[in-house]
C-alpha cells in the first residue's frame, strides 16, 4: 500500500555532507518532496519532507536514516496551536496555503488539521496572540 509520511529530519554534523536522502530513492524506491530545508556544511541540518512509497519501504528507509544518525519526528509535532491563546481572529487562516488552518462554520472557530501542515511557519508569524508555535 502506497503511503505518504510528512517528517522532520534533524541531521547531525557528521551526516550533513552525505547524500543520504538520495539513497531513499536509490535503495528503497521512495519518492520524496522536500518542503523546507536548512542544512549547512559542517553544521547540523533540518529538513521537512514528504516520503512517498510502499509502507514497508517507508519504514526501511526511515530506519536507514536513523542508522546514519538522523533524528526523525512526525511533522505534526512541530507546529502547535495553543487553544488558550487563540482568539479565533482568522489571521492565520489567511496565510495558510495548505488550508491546514481553516474557519469552522457556523461557529467561526479556527481549526487546525495537522495532517495538511507543511510547517512553513507563516501562521506563527501572522498570529497576533502567538497561539501558533513552532517547536523545532
Amino acid at each position: 500500500m502506497i503511503e505518504t509520511r510528512k517528517v522532520v529530519l534533524h541531521f547531525p554534523q557528521m551526516a550533513v555532507d552525505r547524500p543520504i536522502v538520495c539513497d531513499l530513492a536509490l535503495h528503497f524506491g521512495l519518492s520524496f518532496n522536500i518542503l523546507r530545508a536548512s542544512i549547512s556544511p559542517h553544521h547540523e541540518g533540518l529538513m521537512v519532507m514528504e516520503i512517498i512509497g510502499e509502507s514497508e519501504k517507508n519504514e526501511e528507509g526511515l530506519q536507514y536514516l536513523r542508522e546514519r544518525g538522523v533524528e526523525i519526528q512526525p511533522l505534526s509535532q512541530d507546529i502547535k496551536k495553543v487553544e488558550e491563546k487563540c482568539i479565533h481572529c482568522g489571521t492565520c487562516v489567511g496565510v495558510c496555503s495548505t488550508e491546514a488552518l481553516f474557519m469552522e462554520r457556523p461557529s467561526f472557530k479556527v481549526r487546525y488539521d495537522e495532517g495538511k501542515c507543511i510547517a512553513c511557519e507563516l501562521c506563527v508569524l501572522a498570529c497576533p496572540t502567538h497561539a501558533m508555535e513552532a517547536l523545532f
